[in-house]
């Protein structure tokens, strides 16, 4: 799959064709060895995509787009030195389920059209508002409309075989569990379309509907693959505002994959998130210099990953190996796999990751973790990986201070301290500027008469913006007509008083 993936990535980021593969390789053969993952693949990302094609007008050559990814390499391995990796650790589990889920809906909304024959967009675009001027949804209208009858036939049939091969044959006959079934699938639909091709020409799939890898006959033709960054534009101030986009957006999708596939993974393995900043800063580095594309972890690609029995990050490395190994002897065979076969593929990586079992798990544990769990599928549906994560992750922010608003305080008042008009407030532990308002609107709420006790003698931090807004209640307390005592509370000094 890896391959019309890097080659798509390419087409729609305007770059050279080949620098997508490139990329792939160098995140199968060394990423894969300097990350603290076992799972994850690295390769050029869907979600880079827009930034390359800014980036081409920018700076105005591919050439000066790999010196900004060489920079932007450089700049994740200081971040990975500075521990900015924990960066990944502050987003809730509720906006990861979610993220996941909206990747598998989204692959099978887009993989629908490859699997009918319709390639007009590329095959790993995850987002909303395709670079070809339509969005997800008439694409998918479109391709119900009008689509090809042979890559269909073989999609279809695909689609069958595998879920056959995955649900029934690999669980009765334990030998067939060695065999991946998209590999099975792979090598079925080279053999239907090279019969439609003799049998029934009229069905046979059209070479747009097939993987396009370049034909290398020469040692020359492997040397004109690499591209070379332009140095001169390391003294251009644009190649850095460039290259600190990129590094930025990397890395977040990086840790956001990582942290998926970590999820994803049955040994439940945690990958070391600065070790993983600075091997995709390594990647890229090298990737710029030998004329790449800018990578990132992807999840699509580890989930098939995991899907596909991987264990260790061996798998990884034989990808970005056999992407060599395809790429110098192999196009002739590969350059017959119909997309639509590699479609019916991701369709089942899809489906696995937004199982009904999942939604019904959330639904489960309540609205703070179903909603920041379906705002963030419906953002990323509607937008793209990195701005529907965001969305959800405000929601899932919007939560943790509801949370430390409702905790800020505890009010012990027993039946006879009640009758007798005497409130006591026992501050938390740790009370930050965030509790101000919950504390606030507590204190405005005691009615002339009470004997208002505010106890922080095993608060062990209160934030300067609480203690200003207690000693301002202090300051009103005798003209409310409140009884008001201090417990371990320490008072500030006022602006105006």
């Amino acid at each position: 799959m890896a391959l019309p993936l890097c080659l798509g990535i390419s087409l729609a980021s305007g770059a050279p064709l080949l620098a997508g593969i490139i990329t792939g390789i160098v995140g199968g053969v060394m990423v894969s060895w300097l990350s603290g993952s076992q799972l994850s693949v690295s390769g050029p990302a869907a979600g880079l995509t827009a930034i390359i094609l800014t980036a081409l007008q920018t700076l105005g050559s591919f050439e000066a787009v790999l010196a900004a990814t060489v920079i932007a390499g450089a700049l994740q391995v200081v971040m990975g030195l500075v521990r900015a990796g924990i960066i990944g650790l502050y987003f809730p589990t509720s906006v990861i389920r979610g993220m996941l889920a909206a990747i598998g809906l989204i692959l099978i909304l887009k993989q629908i059209p490859h699997l009918l024959g319709v390639d007009t967009d590329y095959f790993e675009d995850m987002s909303f508002l395709q670079f070809d001027g339509q969005n997800t949804f008439t694409a998918l209208s479109g391709a119900l409309r009008s689509f090809g009858w042979g890559s269909a036939l073989i999609g279809l049939v695909s689609l069958g075989v595998l879920l056959f091969w995955e649900n029934v044959l690999a669980k009765r006959v334990a030998v067939l569990r060695m065999i991946p079934g998209a590999l099975v699938v792979v090598l079925l639909s080279i053999g239907i379309s090279s019969l439609l091709d003799v049998a029934l020409p009229v069905l046979r799939v059209r070479p747009e509907h097939l993987v396009q890898l370049p034909n290398i006959t020469s040692w020359s033709d492997f040397m004109n693959v690499f591209t070379q960054p332009r140095w001169s534009a390391f003294m251009v101030p644009a190649t850095y505002t460039v290259a600190f986009t990129i590094a930025i957006v990397a890395s977040l999708e990086s840790l956001l994959s990582v942290e998926a596939v970590d999820k994803l993974d049955p040994q439940k393995r945690a990958t070391p998130t600065n070790r993983e900043l600075m091997a995709q800063g390594a990647g890229n580095m090298v990737s710029g210099l030998l004329g790449g594309l800018p990578m990132t972890a992807v999840i699509v690609r580890s989930s098939a990953n995991i899907n596909a029995g991987g264990q260790t990050r061996m798998s990884a490395f034989l990808h970005g190996l056999l992407l060599l190994i395809s790429l110098l002897f192999l196009d002739t065979i590969l350059n017959k796999i119909p997309l639509s076969a590699l479609a019916a593929v991701l369709l089942v990586v899809g489906y696995k990751l937004t199982k009904p079992a999942l939604y019904r798990t959330q639904w489960k544990l309540g609205w703070r973790q179903f909603l920041p769990f379906i705002v963030t599928i419906v953002a990323v549906l509607l937008t793209d990986l990195l701005k529907g994560v965001t969305i959800g992750l405000v929601v899932g922010i919007f939560y943790i201070l509801k949370t430390h608003y409702e905790s800020a305080y505890f009010l012990r008042q027993s039946p006879e301290l009640q009758a007798a008009g005497v409130y006591h407030l026992k501050l938390s532990e740790h009370v930050s500027f965030l509790n101000k308002a919950s504390i606030v609107r507590m204190l405005e709420q005691f009615s002339p008469g009470s004997r208002v006790i505010l106890d922080g003698t095993e608060s062990e931090m209160i934030d300067y913006d609480v203690l200003e807004a207690i000693e301002n209640f202090r300051q009103s307390a005798a003209d409310r007509g409140l009884d008001l005592e201090l417990r371990g509370i320490p008072q500030v000094e006022v602006m105006g008083h």
